[in-house]
């Protein structure tokens, strides 16, 4: 299963080792095979997103910039419709050679030595999933539905009175009032 899983995930790989120093481009289609290689909890559904990866390599490291453009579908939260959701977003990365994989520094990315390819697969998931909102609203709701709504919608008081019913409470006030 695993190696099935690695072999997908090769399709995302960007070969470095061959090509001359200056720039490169490389494109993807990101499509629902995509996203299932990512353990998620997002529904990416009907994703028609092109990757597009231009590379700058430099004798002693690389420049990435992978561009993300398309749609995803989403329901909205308010009519349960599906609609297109357009994503675009572009994530810049610099690709530096060192001992270990390293991804601690921001927008610097440290790779073995040894490797020959960079994997484009988890900086382009990011990049489809931070443009996707929090609150998924069809384009078809509009601004007075919205404010309507936020009347009515229930405030955050739900949470704290979960903690009039809890046993442990109850088990309390019976010893309580047995004494």
């Amino acid at each position: 299963m695993h190696t099935h899983f690695m072999d997908k995930l090769r399709n995302y790989d960007v070969s470095f080792s061959g090509l001359n120093t200056g720039k490169h481009e490389f494109r993807f289609e990101i499509d629902k095979e995509f996203f299932q290689l990512f353990d998620t909890e997002q529904e990416f559904t009907n994703p028609k997103i092109t990757a597009e990866v231009f590379l700058e390599k430099h004798s002693t490291f690389l420049e990435f910039e992978i561009k993300v453009n398309g749609t995803v579908e989403l329901v909205c939260d308010i009519t349960n419709e599906n609609f297109d959701h357009p994503i675009e977003n572009q994530i810049k990365v610099l690709v530096k050679f060192g001992e270990e994989y390293d991804d601690s520094e921001e927008d610097v990315i440290t790779i073995p030595t040894s490797d020959h390819a960079f994997n484009i697969a988890q900086l382009t998931y990011e990049n489809v999933a931070l443009s996707i909102p929090m609150k998924k609203i069809s384009p078809n709701v509009s601004q007075e539905d919205l404010e309507i709504l936020e009347k009515f919608s229930p405030k955050e008081t739900e949470k704290e009175e979960e903690h009039e019913s809890d046993p442990r409470w109850d088990a309390l006030k019976n010893l309580k009032n047995k004494n």
